[in-house]
């Protein structure tokens, strides 16, 4: 059975504080995630196996962008998202 049968799966933007690398402005940006909680039961026609991994599996977010664009007017660069890509919860 698939992993992505035990989790509900929904979009979510959360506004994050960064700072741009290249003119040091801080700000908030939209950041998207991919937000997986966990099913409260076990999908039918499952078996120990999966019984198994469904005991262990825990709800957690996935980052899907990589990259923010800074809003300050006269630097306007691209800078890459560094840290956590999945958070558990």
């Amino acid at each position: 059975m698939d992993d992505k049968r035990f989790y509900d799966e929904k979009q979510e933007t959360k506004q994050i504080p960064l700072v741009c690398p290249h003119c040091r402005q801080e700000g908030t940006y939209p950041i998207r995630w991919i937000v997986r909680t966990k099913k409260n039961q076990l999908p039918a026609g499952a078996n120990d196996d999966d019984r198994a991994r469904f005991g262990k599996a825990r709800s957690y977010m996935v980052r899907v962008d990589e990259m923010a664009g800074c809003r300050n007017i006269r630097c306007r660069k691209r800078f890459e998202l560094t840290g956590q890509t999945v958070v558990l919860f």
